[in-house]
């Protein structure tokens, strides 16, 4: 079950209850309630496939996420068959150097991984990107976002306490993960604008829970945009001192249509909102004493305006959710980038 040497468990009895105390004893599980991993469920879920295979190995702890152990994980959090590939490419993105998950799991912020699916797996598997996807009530969704938060604690050893340090914790702990609405966005997939050209693709990104931005009449780019703007310069966040990290602009679909019916391209949203989430210089230096900040940045006057990131590009552009005009920002732990990767079959 975890990414050590196997401790084996003999489950008497299919009892989510009992499942709960045995767990309890040895320190494991969330807290909720979970699905036992019998042989047969173990099994069904790993058919066809090499059940040894090493996909990662995840700090802090150096467990090793074997295909085996992913998919024991992913019983217990109840997904079905057909979410394992996202969760196996899930953890593959978990342990990109550049996403930093020795850091994500250190660190006091209430960091937690972002799970974004895309492509056709979205639809097969049954991922919502509609109304209410990040919340409640759908299957794929919840699971496949808890799968990857008992990965991180069994296998990587991401308790709080000594494998997560985070200071309050965050629901986004618990699950953490939706689907991009690709049917509505005027711009096709985000993974194919970043280079990642496969049918089905995940990104993870880590980050903070979203910031809700709500505009129900503007009927043209940037005064929606200056709302997004808004929600991104805030000095409690980990970009405001750290110019490296990323932004997440999740638009929902009628704010990606106003936009796009201007010819508002992905470049140019994250252009213009570069140019527009802006504090003063002096400011920031007055709240932050160590900045980790582009040389640029660095050198600018006290008068001047700096932007909350230190290119453009690191303001990433999808569509999520339903009808209705609210979007979201999701601002990044900061030492951190995003990881996109292909789901194989």
């Amino acid at each position: 079950m975890t990414g050590d040497a196997p401790l084996l468990l003999d489950l008497t009895e299919d009892d989510p209850c009992a499942l709960m105390q045995l767990y309890d004893e040895h320190g494991w599980g969330d807290g909720l309630p979970m699905v036992p991993p019998t042989p047969e469920r173990v099994e069904a879920m790993l058919a066809g496939t090499d059940p040894d295979e090493t996909i990662a190995v995840l700090p802090p702890r150096s467990g090793i996420a074997t295909r085996r152990v992913i998919a024991i994980n992913a019983v217990l959090a109840g997904c079905e068959a057909a979410q394992l590939p996202v969760v196996v490419a899930a953890v593959r993105a978990l342990a990109g150097s550049e996403l930093n998950l020795r850091g994500v799991n250190a660190t006091t912020h209430c960091v937690a991984p972002l799970l974004i699916v895309h492509g056709d797996i979205a639809q097969s598997a049954g991922y919502n990107s509609g109304l209410g996807a990040f919340g409640p009530g759908n299957r794929a969704n919840a699971s496949t976002g808890r799968a990857i938060r008992l990965i991180l604690m069994h296998v990587g050893g991401a308790r709080p306490g000594p494998g997560d340090a985070s200071t309050q914790g965050g629901p986004a702990k618990y699950s953490y993960c939706v689907a991009e609405n690709t049917a509505q966005s005027p711009w096709g997939g985000y993974a194919a604008s970043i280079g990642v050209e496969a049918a089905s693709a995940v990104t993870v990104h880590c980050g903070e829970a979203p910031h809700n931005v709500h505009d129900m009449e503007s009927a043209n780019p940037a005064p929606i945009l200056d709302k997004v703007a808004s929600a991104m310069t805030s000095l409690g966040q980990n970009n405001a001192p750290i110019s490296s990290g990323e932004y997440f602009v999740a638009l929902c679909p009628e704010h990606a249509a106003v936009c796009a019916s201007a010819g508002w391209t992905r470049g140019h949203i994250s252009s213009y909102l570069f140019n527009r989430a802006t504090l003063p210089v002096a400011e920031l230096r007055r709240a932050f004493g160590l900045r980790a900040w582009a040389p640029w940045q660095q050198a600018l006057a006290d008068e001047d305006r700096v932007s909350m990131t230190e290119h453009p590009d690191n303001i990433k552009i999808l569509v999520v959710g339903g009808a209705g005009k609210h979007s979201s920002v999701i601002p990044s732990w900061g030492m951190t980038k995003s990881v996109t990767v292909p789901v194989d079959a």
